[in-house]
């Protein structure tokens, strides 16, 4: 079966094509941000991208931007045609793609919020994640990808019993954050999704090649997933999966 990587590749190779962004001449340079670049000055300093472990990519088509989180940060230039026939077989290359769909996208009016918010919005994006989840109506929540504001918010909100999360930085797996213990994403993120009824998923998935087993995970237990972060704004657009990130800033 296709990965979404790749129908997503096919559905913007083809998008792309139909307005001109194909065959003109469009440069792509993605750079690795400094977290200041990226998101300002929050308040808490327990974010990843402030812990040295990933960093954002900004890629820029036609003076749109859009960025990916990765732990493979590097540089890229070239046309949108070098980016859609890219291998997508590595942390790099799967980032400089999703970062340049995004700023094709945000160029094309299409996809809204594809630069990180900044300075003390990812808090607040937290409270805003924990109360959509409320008008969900969900009972349990699994967490894919530790976000120490989404997480912190989602146990005030439901309790350390309601909240299963799931992570692949060693660091994290095994440690206690906000009374929950981090699970193994490698080998439990099957058993978050059984014992959930909502799945926030991070976008970086999509960079480290984990989301479309979870995809599939989640549509055989029949339940809801909604991918949150900038890193998946285009592939969701392009194959319509629920996205959340209130506060992201335009492209």
């Amino acid at each position: 079966m296709m990965s979404i990587r790749e129908t997503c590749r096919e559905n913007m190779q083809a998008l792309a094509a139909q307005h001109g962004l194909i065959e003109a001449d469009v440069t792509v340079r993605a750079k690795a941000l400094t977290p200041e670049e990226a998101i300002g000055v929050p308040g808490r300093r327990d974010f990843p991208i402030l812990e040295g472990r990933e960093r954002v990519i900004e890629a820029t088509v036609r003076g749109s931007r859009g960025q990916a989180f990765t732990d493979s940060p590097s540089d890229f230039e070239g046309s949108f045609r070098d980016v859609v026939d890219l291998l997508l077989d590595t942390n790099r290359r799967r980032a400089i793609f999703l970062a340049a769909v995004n700023a094709a996208l945000a160029h094309l009016g299409m996809v809204k919020g594809t630069v990180h918010c900044r300075d003390d919005a990812p808090e607040t994006c937290g409270f805003d994640m924990a109360m959509s989840a409320r008008m969900l109506d969900a009972q349990t929540i699994g967490l894919v990808g530790y976000n120490p504001a989404i997480a912190q918010a989602l146990v005030r909100e439901y309790g350390t019993e309601a909240v299963r999360i799931t992570d692949l930085n060693p660091q994290n797996i095994g440690a206690d954050k906000f009374g929950i213990t981090i699970w193994d994403g490698r080998t439990r993120t099957g058993e978050l999704v059984k014992r959930c009824d909502l799945i926030l998923v991070t976008g970086t998935t999509l960079v480290n090649g984990t989301f479309d087993e979870i995809l599939q995970q989640v549509r055989d237990a029949y339940k809801r997933l909604v991918v949150f972060g900038i890193t998946g704004a285009g592939v969701c657009h392009l194959m319509g999966l629920d996205r959340w990130c209130f506060h992201a800033q335009e492209g």
